[in-house]
């Protein structure tokens, strides 16, 4: 999982920000976005835990984006696939 702190824009207007004391109008909010790869748990739960967690019923709570991921490949050891993935404990 990553998480970044990113600038991005929806449905919402932007805040106003300020530049040597004139207003300038701004169309990006600071937001959170956050990347989860899934090999061992269904997709479909960790979209609803992450539904149910994130929900807020307001403009703004965003969107989840599931695309497949071709590979993975560790590069410290070249392992590949769901070896990549698994840590030694």
């Amino acid at each position: 999982m990553t998480v970044s702190n990113v600038m991005g824009m929806g449905v919402q207007k932007g805040q106003p920000i300020y530049y040597k004391g004139a207003e300038v109008q701004s169309r990006l909010l600071p937001k959170m976005q956050a990347e989860v790869v899934v090999s061992k748990v269904p997709v479909k739960d960790v979209v609803e835990a992450a539904q149910k967690a994130l929900y807020t019923g307001n403009i703004g709570d965003g969107k989840i984006f599931v695309y497949p991921v071709e590979e993975v490949v560790r590069i410290s050891t070249g392992e590949a696939g769901a070896k990549a993935l698994d840590y030694e404990k």
